[in-house]
């Protein structure tokens, strides 16, 4: 089992060794079957994974999935009406996807070439994907090479398909009947095995130096193209593994690398490249001494870039597709570095998260609505070791109590009226090796509490309708703007629950409170602005100053978009830019300042203490908002707790 998971051979793709060695592989591999105690005349068992459990394998291996698809139907347009099918396993030999001629079908379900069938050769003996996965190596088994009688019929081509790590994450195979066998499929399969994992490498190193090199510049931008990427600072990051052997070093030795050592090319040269208006491909001499030519992508996400490379000469997108990737990934805080703007409460909150990160301890943020919990819980997850696994949010207070627990939990085929009918993975999987974000967690229902919280102690998952339990791994991060200990004295959330949760505890200061109102009004701007430079009037910053912001920062962009649109080619933002009901709210904040001035000093004048007069505040306002606590609290600034604590008859 250890052979499973080593790290690719590091050969060179275009070696046709594999095929000199495939004698040797089949026999050894003939041997292994018989230790492994298999019969070739026993009928083997096909029997496929639960449902749920093959929801959960595609889930788990959603990355490898999501790009595999593309190569598959491209590689099934190939050799369609050939009595072939297409097929894609996980790391396991279990198959998670295929494709096949209606043909061939009813052949290739006797043996179960379907999805949730193992074809490890522990299981099925000596076979393609089996033999690929243990020999880390492409593999053709032809006819009577299969160790079961009953494969005897099939001929199968696979080729592994490795992560940036070199490590065995899938195989993609071409399965059928042994008469049709043709000699270019295997390379049919190596090439869109190939394809595959250049696609990942590039979906890992988003936020990187990226560079495509080879000896001979007409190979850029094909497959046989080496692929590197390096952090923004040039440290070596990772190699696809054409890249690993036009490198000529093993992985462990390019970690101590950097661009500047494998390339000769310090990186800050590598930026003055790309400020030219039209950059040609690099012409690099490796370490090695070999000259190679190469193209870069620096994703101007990433800051560094950012500062590097001015707008008006920034490299180009390769693509229309390329150019709309990056300005989403613009548009949103993907780190925790992006989150500081110099406020101290929120540089304490983030040193704070910073030093918990991957330690398996649940975090709790608490703040009011629109401070930004989800954005930090993001920011938590995308700087985690889980970053590359799914982060699945979840609002608790925005789905119905009836349709809540089937949403976390999940649930069988015919588990209640209106069920769908394959069933479905509930958040809770969906998140399974990832990060789950349970925003509102003080609106949980309180009979679902005790069910989450023998989830969280369990680590086991049963969905609905199901008698089953399923293995769950998740980070949990939990948001919400109630006080959850005033909650559980009055019997609305489980106090074991809330121990359960209640590992770092973090408070996002509210808008009003933050000291870099400025620096946040900028970054807005930016990001909202297409590009186009906008700022704000000082008499516009000082009413954001005096402004209680109880929306936060929710209510603070969507001004400052509205006021965007409204300034149009005037890039000064003024005062007749402002939407109406936000100049009405300055109005009233002014008359309730007013009054409550001038309240104040009549109560000094007749000798009332300082707890009487927060006592007369609190009243007047919740006179205004109609009782509304929320409201009221909203109004002055401070939590419901305080509300409560200063009018200790209010119920």
């Amino acid at each position: 089992m250890e052979r499973q998971t080593a790290p690719i051979r590091n050969t060179q793709p275009a070696s046709e060794a594999w095929a000199d060695n495939m004698p040797l592989i089949i026999e050894t591999s003939h041997q292994r079957s018989q230790q492994y105690g298999l019969c070739p005349e026993t009928p083997p068992d096909y029997s496929p994974l639960a449902r749920n459990d093959l929801s959960l394998l595609i889930e788990q291996n959603r990355l490898l999935h999501a790009h595999a698809i593309p190569a598959m139907e491209t590689l099934y347009q190939q050799i369609v009406n050939t009595h072939n099918m297409v097929i894609l396993t996980d790391a396991n030999g279990v198959i998670v996807h295929s494709l096949g001629d209606d043909d061939f079908l009813e052949k290739a379900n006797r043996v179960a070439l379907q999805p949730g069938v193992a074809w490890s050769e522990q299981s099925r003996g000596t076979n393609a994907i089996g033999t690929a996965i243990v020999e880390r190596s492409p593999a053709l088994v032809h006819a009577d090479q299969h160790y079961l009688a009953a494969n005897h019929f099939l001929t199968c081509s696979a080729a592994p398909i490795a992560d940036h790590m070199g490590k065995v994450i899938g195989v993609l195979d071409v399965s059928g009947d042994q008469r049709s066998y043709h000699k270019h499929t295997m390379a049919l399969v190596r090439m869109s095995a190939l394809m595959i994992e250049n696609q990942l490498f590039s979906a890992t190193f988003e936020e990187a130096i990226t560079l495509h090199f080879h000896a001979r510049p007409e190979f850029i931008g094909t497959l046989m193209e080496g692929i590197a990427s390096f952090s923004p600072g040039g440290r070596f990051l990772a190699a696809n593994r054409n890249g690993l052997f036009q490198l000529g070093l093993p992985f462990s030795a390019l970690q101590s690398h950097t661009f500047s050592s494998l390339f000769g090319l310090p990186v800050s040269a590598l930026f003055d490249h790309y400020r030219t208006a039209s950059p040609g491909l690099l012409n690099l001499c490796m370490h090695s001494g070999v000259r190679v030519y190469g193209r870069a992508q620096l994703r101007l996400t990433n800051s560094v870039f950012q500062q590097s490379l001015t707008p008006e000469r920034a490299a180009p997108a390769t693509s229309a597709v390329a150019a709309n990737q990056a300005a989403a990934s613009a548009r949103r805080l993907s780190g925790l570095r992006y989150l500081r703007t110099g406020d101290p409460q929120l540089e304490l909150v983030i040193e704070k998260v910073t030093r918990v990160l991957g330690r398996d301890i649940p975090i709790m943020i608490m703040g009011e609505t629109g401070t930004g919990k989800e954005l930090l819980a993001q920011a938590i997850h995308n700087d985690s070791p889980r970053a590359m696994s799914p982060f699945v949010a979840v609002n608790c207070a925005s789905i119905p109590e009836t349709l809540i627990e089937s949403e976390l939990f999940g649930y069988e085929d015919g588990a209640f009226t209106g069920a769908r009918k394959k069933g479905a993975v509930g958040k809770i999987l969906q998140a399974n090796g990832g990060t789950l974000f349970l925003d509102e967690i003080g609106d949980m229902p309180f009979s679902l509490q005790a069910r989450l919280l023998r989830v969280l102690q369990e680590r086991m998952v049963t969905p609905l309708g199901s008698d089953k339990s399923i293995p769950v791994n998740v980070e949990l991060i939990c948001a919400t703007n109630h006080n959850l200990r005033e909650r559980i004295a009055r019997g609305l959330f489980r106090e074991d629950l809330y121990y359960r949760l209640n590992g770092l505890v973090v408070k996002l200061p509210p808008l009003r409170e933050r000291t870099d109102l400025e620096t946040v009004v900028r970054k807005i701007l930016a990001t909202e602005s297409n590009n186009a430079r906008y700022e704000v009037s000082d008499e516009i910053l000082a009413l954001f100053h005096r402004h209680r912001w109880p929306g936060n920062f929710r209510q603070l962009t969507n001004l400052l978009r509205t006021a965007i649109v409204m300034a149009g080619d005037e890039h000064q933002i003024c005062l007749r830019h402002m939407p109406d009901d936000f100049l009405d709210d300055i109005e009233q904040t002014k008359v309730h300042d007013h009054h409550a001035e001038a309240g104040t000093a009549r109560m000094i004048a007749s000798g009332a203490n300082l707890e009487e007069m927060e006592q007369s505040v609190i009243l007047k306002s919740l006179e205004a908002h109609g009782g509304n606590v929320s409201a009221t609290a909203r109004a002055l600034g401070v939590s419901r707790n305080t509300i409560y604590r200063k009018v200790p008859n209010l119920k």
